[in-house]
C-alpha cells in the first residue's frame, strides 16, 4: 500500500510541475512542450577561432 502511495505522489508531484512549466511558457519564460525548437541555423553565428585569436592579439599588443 506504501508503494501505491508514493507512487500517486510522485505522479501528483510530476504533474504539478508540468502545470507549472506550462505556466511558464504562456508568460513567456520557458520553452516547454507548446513551443517548437529554434532554427539554430538561422540564429547569428560567432566564430570562435576570430574571437580568441583577436582576445590574443589584444593581449600581446598590451603587454
Amino acid at each position: 500500500m506504501e508503494i501505491v502511495v508514493a507512487f500517486l505522489f510522485v505522479v501528483l508531484v510530476l504533474f504539478g510541475l508540468d502545470r507549472m512549466m506550462l505556466w511558464l511558457e504562456r508568460r513567456g519564460h520557458v520553452n516547454w512542450r507548446r513551443t517548437g525548437r529554434r532554427n539554430l541555423s538561422a540564429e547569428p553565428t560567432a566564430e570562435l577561432d576570430s574571437l580568441l585569436v583577436n582576445s590574443a592579439a589584444e593581449r600581446a599588443h598590451q603587454s
